[in-house]
């Protein structure tokens, strides 16, 4: 019995290894642009995960410097709070707050389900039953336009039971040259199978950013590697004299925390009951009732120590979050970290690199930068909200919005040619 057990337990790592390996493109046969469709612009809407608005001019990135230089630039991108991945990712290709279309954090417990999502949980991500929202690759395959990912929160999922045309499972084995090539490729479809919306997607300054800190050596570099990698793309789709648009945008910024100095939660027999949505900037803690909520608060009220505690429905509005928990997946208490500081525990290892907090913070700002033929040239514009990205797309690519979205067209119609 040990034996099969082991031999069972070897075969289901080597299946689990084998998944995240995993570098077969997908393709949902039977579909092609409608005749209308065919006629439409297209849009590379590409993310640079961790890319905080100031890095182009810190670290000179000299292509996306040049290119936006000759169409449009914002001051800033301001993330959704919690300045996380996976919400703002999903953000970005809803037009929703976290708050609304339902990942309201990296990791968070659905009362409803009885279960937790876990970015680090494939079998979570790649459920559609957990995502709310209509996704770009949605609204475009809806309306008889093929799609593609390289890569982007939800695209491995079928949402509304409906995936993008192309797309891929989220790995990092696949070489830069290899990724342009395929978009390349993609684009290079006869007009019936060739997507219109491309999402692609970079992680490797924020990989960076974390591990050596947002002034590193480490992320100039990587933050020159994806401005060399964008560069090139570009050349070779330019090859192609498609009327392609390109939308450059990042998730968060990044902030140097105090690694020496973590912020240890007071133990009580209080907290005990409660369910912890762990994070290293942001805690969330859910009760099963009114009277133990209240108490495990009080009492994390009463020792807040570079940390500020949030009941649900007190958190501040202009985070679109707790009063707004459409899908009631946010924590009954939240715990905030105070800027630079992180929650910790001894023996834990810790990164000189974060995000996750409030995202009035200038340094969980991101990055937005756009050019091709649907956008002005020489174009300069304030911040603003990532969740307006959305209509701005389905503008571009004359798709419908189907449902209700928080992002609004005219805060970006400025940008665009008339």
């Amino acid at each position: 019995m040990k034996r099969f057990n082991l031999i069972g337990l070897i075969i289901l790592l080597s299946c689990c290894i084998a998944k995240a390996q995993d570098t077969t493109q997908y393709i949902v046969n039977g579909r092609s642009n409608d005749a209308l469709q065919q006629t439409k612009p297209y849009v590379i809407l590409i993310s640079i995960d961790g890319f905080r608005y100031d890095y182009a001019e810190k670290y000179q990135a000299e292509n996306l410097l040049k290119l936006s230089g000759n169409g449009v630039r914002a001051t800033a991108m301001q993330p959704s709070f919690p300045t996380l991945t996976f919400p703002n990712h999903y953000s970005i290709v809803t037009g929703l707050y976290p708050s609304h279309h339902g990942l309201v954090d990296n990791q968070f417990y659905d009362r409803k389900r009885k279960e937790t999502y876990k970015v680090a949980d494939k079998k979570a991500v790649e459920d559609g039953s957990w995502y709310f929202g209509t996704p770009l690759w949605v609204l475009a395959e809806n309306q008889k336009m093929i799609s593609a990912s390289f890569y982007w929160v939800g695209s491995e999922s079928a949402i509304q039971h409906v995936r993008p045309t192309y797309y891929y499972r989220y790995q990092e084995k696949i070489g830069i040259d290899k990724r342009i090539q395929q978009v390349v490729d993609w684009l290079s479809l006869p007009e019936a199978q060739r997507p219109h919306f491309i999402s692609f997607y970079f992680p490797e300054v924020d990989h960076m950013g974390h591990s050596f800190g947002p002034n590193s050596d480490s992320v100039r570099k990587a933050v020159q590697f994806v401005d060399q990698s964008i560069g090139k793309m570009v050349d070779e789709v330019n090859k192609l004299n498609l009327p392609v648009n390109f939308i450059i945008v990042a998730d968060h910024g990044m902030m140097q925390a105090d690694t020496a100095h973590t912020v240890q939660l007071p133990a009580s027999p209080l907290l005990e009951p409660l369910t912890t949505a762990p994070g290293a900037e942001k805690i969330m803690l859910y009760g099963k009732n009114e009277k133990e909520i209240k108490a495990a608060y009080e009492f994390l009220k009463q020792h807040e120590n570079h940390y500020t505690a949030y009941l649900k429905n007190e958190t501040p509005l202009r985070w679109h979050y707790g009063q707004e928990d459409v899908h009631n997946r946010i924590g009954d208490i939240i715990l905030l970290a105070e800027a630079n500081y992180i929650f910790g525990a001894p023996g834990k290892k810790t990164y000189p690199g974060h995000h996750g907090y409030d995202n009035n913070l200038t340094d969980m700002n991101a990055i937005f930068m756009a050019w091709g033929p649907a956008f002005k040239q020489n174009t300069r514009i304030a911040t603003f909200e990532n969740v307006n990205v959305y209509p701005l797309v389905a503008h571009i690519l004359r798709l419908q919005i189907t449902d209700p979205i928080d992002g609004n067209l005219d805060v970006l119609a400025p940008t665009l040619k008339q």
